[in-house]
């Protein structure tokens, strides 16, 4: 497909962006609070929206 969005993340982007989806899902199931990143991983999560605001083609609004 043409269309396709590939990035690549080292293991623990990639461990960071699960935990995250999986958290939010499950708390917003729940109507219970998200809790806090663990410690670094808000800055490897912003890399990684950065790279994928890159490959969509969006701009970066906070940096």
């Amino acid at each position: 497909m043409t269309n396709d969005i590939v990035l690549h993340l080292d293991r623990a982007s990639a461990e960071d962006l699960h935990e995250v989806l999986w958290l939010v899902g499950e708390h917003l199931a729940a109507g219970a609070p998200i809790p806090a990143l663990p410690n670094g991983a808000d800055e490897r999560l912003a890399q990684v929206i950065r790279s994928l605001a890159d490959a969509l083609g969006k701009g970066h609004p906070y940096s």
